[in-house]
């Protein structure tokens, strides 16, 4: 039973039936068909410009990731296309993305900055987050993620790093968190990106202001970025294709989330997955998510993943599902309100036309979401046919 956006009671159909607020109840038919709690997809890159299409061709024809980088491609290729949007085009395409996102049955996102990298289009992208999030239903966490890569015009500079993180610890953070544009604070920490150094400069500095530490980990190369958001309390280090046995047991005994991102690791067409089996024997937490983007996961399936969470990961569906709901909840800091299907949380609710839950991520790129639910209110509903 709902009441006020709220579930107010769990169980049977006889035994809700049976409370006195049941009979003036509006009641929905699901029809047999499998009910969770609505998917968290807990690291997305909602705001961008563009497609990178181009991309896709070479990396088929055998171009690497950090190839295309080197080249101007990549994140700066998304950099600047973004500076070049107008925020109504921006608006538009996000818009249109967070209907897909209800469609495959997800009710809360957290969404980076990052495609900015200047004052201007970092603070764009965080204003834009927050005015979805009050315009239309799911929910939209926002994490500042200035340091994604060395912006151009610092990279042709002396000393461009350390005059870019310090642009980020005295103008940007502080500004971020005065206006309350962001709830986490994310840094890149690979080659090709950020040191570990620079990263725990930016995540202290973020720290500091309320910002509470994310941080992209070991995907690229193992740089010791999932150990320093262990020693940082981070709510999450995200991808860990490259963790070490060390790194495994470090996050087994804390409580960051592991968020594992094989969307990303599909699209790119590499052999390597983060370890999902051996991270979840040791008793580590493990979140899955979309890592939606224009480069390296351009999808906003979550059932997808969960297939992927499966098959590539060597998960189980039970283990795949709470992945992408209550342990995503979790690094989200939102695990008191949404995340399972509780008395007294928000009523976030997916319905899918299955007869068992594993049939989620057994259909393989087949959306089988019928019905999504924010607060009780639905946002999605697939067409009635015959």
């Amino acid at each position: 039973m709902i009441r006020d956006g709220v579930i107010g009671a769990v169980g049977t159909r006889s035994n809700v039936e049976a409370l006195p607020e049941a009979r003036a109840a509006e009641k929905i038919d699901v029809g047999g068909r499998v009910v969770l709690p609505g998917f968290v997809d807990s690291h997305t890159h909602l705001i961008h410009a563009a497609s990178r299409a181009e991309e896709y061709e070479l990396k088929i024809a055998g171009a690497s990731y950090e190839e295309i980088a080197r080249k101007g491609g990549g994140i700066l290729n998304s950099v600047e296309k973004l500076r070049a949007a107008t925020s109504e085009a921006l608006k538009k395409r996000a818009g249109a993305a967070l209907r897909e996102f209800a469609a495959y049955g997800t009710t809360t996102l957290e969404a980076k900055s990052g495609y900015g990298l200047d004052v201007a289009s970092e603070l764009k992208i965080l204003r834009l987050q927050r005015e979805l999030n009050s315009e239309q239903p799911i929910e939209i966490v926002s994490t500042f993620l200035g340091a994604h890569v060395l912006s151009a015009e610092y990279r042709s500079k002396a000393g461009g790093a350390e005059q870019y993180v310090a642009l980020l610890t005295d103008r940007l953070i502080p500004e971020v968190a005065a206006e309350k544009l962001a709830e986490f604070c994310d840094v890149f920490c690979d080659r090709g990106a950020f040191s570990r150094k620079d990263s725990k400069i930016v995540l202290e500095a973020g720290k500091k202001r309320g910002l509470v530490p994310r941080i992209h980990a070991e995907q690229l190369t193992r740089t010791g970025a999932a150990q320093l958001a262990v020693q940082l309390g981070a709510a999450s280090c995200d991808h860990l294709e490259k963790v070490s046995k060390a790194d495994v047991r470090a996050l087994a005994a804390s409580k960051t989330v592991a968020t594992l991102l094989p969307g990303c690791d599909f699209h790119l067409g590499l052999k390597q997955y983060a370890p999902a089996r051996a991270l979840i024997d040791a008793g580590a937490i493990v979140a899955v998510a979309t890592d939606y983007n224009p480069g390296t996961s351009p999808t906003l399936s979550m059932p997808m993943v969960l297939s992927l969470a499966c098959t590539q990961l060597r998960m189980t569906p039970a283990e795949a599902i709470v992945a992408a709901t209550i342990n995503a909840a979790y690094s989200l800091r939102r695990d008191r309100e949404i995340g399972s299907l509780e008395v007294g949380k928000q009523a976030d609710i997916a319905v899918f036309d299955v007869e068992d839950y594993r049939e989620i991520p057994y259909y393989f790129g087949v959306n089988k979401c019928w019905m999504t639910l924010k607060k009780g209110q639905p946002i999605f509903q697939k067409e009635h046919t015959e």
